[in-house]
């Protein structure tokens, strides 16, 4: 009889324990028959990554920041965050410098308009009584006028913004600065400060010289032809002053926390930056726009107010009340004008410091310096940075700092 595929008949032979039941035709059971222990579970696989599957890699750990900035690299917006933090945790020291910086220019703007002549009239009758000679003496009496308050607001401005280094790096440490602890910790290198100015004025002046000595020059020789010459040398020498003057950036921070010199500090300047160029101009150039713009809009509001009182409160007494109002308008502008230089001067070298803080976090390992004092919990008041190891060009050439293991 032929085999009946549908309905099987089991023989009497039955193999070992296992007895297979009746064949029910129908979709294929996957697990129908496992006779090797319980059915296999799919939804759980073996545990491989430890107790915590959950987390099988280490968790990120920050960087502390013990102060206004993390100790590592530093990010354009925490530079910035770090300089308001600065300012605002010490504002003795920073906006005290910042009012001393522009207390002459403060003082040259409020003088000027007191001895120029009250309207356009008087002006023109002024200068109308003066010879070809007086007018040229006046002239060039003015400019060098100008030229020495300039160099004379150079000089404080560089020496401020090296004192002005002392608080910004100890608070990255958290480490709070009075106005007589910044000057006691930087009065040591105010001479070099003073003489890294005078080695800056005089590479500019000399700069300007030779660029006249050869326009002269070539105007005598060549005529009007000479700007083909000229104009290109000129726009050399301006591009050579930019990246320069980007260069030694941080000269003045470099000169107060390394305690060097004037030349050692324009080296040390000139190594921090290499490479960093291109992220410092940024960085300087963002930060002068910004103070700019919120300057102007303080300023402008004030300037506008002044103005219409003045038109407002004159014209029934101008002989008694012109002058009167001329004179407070002058000290409110001058007033207004320092208080917001004050501040705008206290960010910017906030930024340049902790702009310099960055580079050497970066290139030479500072930040892991910086994490032992802190671990080590000694705060002798002096200026964390000094004294810490400066290493070769190049990232960590002579080996960065290595945390004790």
């Amino acid at each position: 009889m032929s085999p009946q595929w549908g309905s099987p008949q089991p023989g009497p032979y039955q193999p070992g324990p296992y007895q297979p039941g009746p064949y029910q035709p129908g979709p294929y059971q996957p697990g129908a028959h496992q006779p090797y222990g319980p059915p296999q579970q799919w939804s759980s696989g073996p545990n491989i990554a430890g107790p915590n599957p959950a987390a099988p890699y280490p968790a990120y750990m920050a960087p502390p920041k013990p102060g206004v900035v993390p100790l590592r690299p530093l990010m354009f917006g925490e530079i910035m965050d770090g300089a308001f933090q600065t300012v605002r945790r010490n504002p003795k020291a920073m906006l005290g410098a910042g009012l001393l910086a522009q207390a002459l220019g403060a003082v040259i703007a409020s003088v000027l308009p007191l001895v120029a002549p009250a309207s356009d009239a008087s002006a023109e009758a002024w200068v109308g009584n003066l010879g070809p000679s007086e007018m040229t003496s006046i002239f060039g009496a003015l400019v060098g006028g100008f030229l020495v308050v300039g160099v004379v607001s150079l000089f404080i401005a560089l020496v401020m913004q090296g004192a002005m280094v002392v608080p910004v790096a100890r608070s990255i440490l958290n480490r709070r600065t009075g106005f007589r602890q910044m000057w006691l910790l930087a009065r040591g290198r105010a001479w070099a400060l003073v003489r890294l100015a005078g080695l800056g004025v005089a590479a500019v002046l000399l700069g300007i010289a030779l660029i006249v000595l050869a326009t002269v020059g070539l105007a005598n020789s060549m005529g009007t032809g000479s700007l083909v010459i000229v104009l290109p040398l000129f726009l050399a020498f301006v591009a050579a002053l930019i990246w320069v003057s980007v260069k030694l950036t941080v000269a003045p921070a470099a000169i107060v926390v390394e305690d060097v010199g004037a030349l050692d500090g324009i080296r040390r300047s000139w190594a921090v930056t290499r490479g960093n160029w291109w992220r410092v101009l940024g960085i300087v150039l963002a930060v002068s726009l910004l103070i700019g713009i919120i300057s102007q809009i303080v300023l402008i509001p004030v300037t506008l107010l002044a103005a219409l009182l003045t038109a407002v409160a004159s014209p029934q007494d101008l002989a008694s009340q012109s002058t009167a109002l001329q004179v407070v308008g002058v000290v409110v502008m001058a007033v207004v004008s320092a208080a917001v230089g004050a501040v705008a001067f206290a960010f910017q070298t906030s930024v340049m410091a902790l702009l310099y803080m960055d580079l050497r976090m970066r290139n030479e390992g500072l930040d892991i310096a910086l994490l032992r004092l802190l671990e080590s919990g000694n705060d002798d008041g002096g200026i964390p940075g000094r004294g810490v190891p400066v290493y070769g060009p190049g990232r960590y050439s002579a080996g960065p700092p290595t945390m004790p293991g």
